[in-house]
């Protein structure tokens, strides 16, 4: 499973150029969303294009059965379970 996170000190944010083509809902998607997962593997550095953000996608294993979006200061990580054991990405 792919997932989207800012990878760097200040916040999730996209790019007006990301924000049209996402519509609307762009704030409201999950990180996991396909579409902006592709958004974001297909403009690259155009999708965040801030000084405060640096999305990048991530993938963790498709049977974790559950995960979580770690945030520190705006730097994302994630925390997933497989098979009953905590993982980091």
């Amino acid at each position: 499973m792919k997932l989207v996170i800012n990878t760097c000190y200040g916040g999730f944010e996209l790019s007006d150029k990301a924000e049209e083509m996402l519509g609307e809902n762009a704030y409201e998607l999950e990180r996991d969303d396909p579409k902006l997962v592709e958004i974001v593997e297909t403009l690259g550095k155009e999708a965040y294009n801030t000084d405060v953000s640096r999305l990048s996608v991530v993938e963790i294993p498709d049977n974790a059965t559950d995960y979580e979006v770690n945030e520190y200061d705006g730097y994302e990580s994630i925390i997933y379970v497989v098979d009953g054991k905590i993982h980091h990405a």
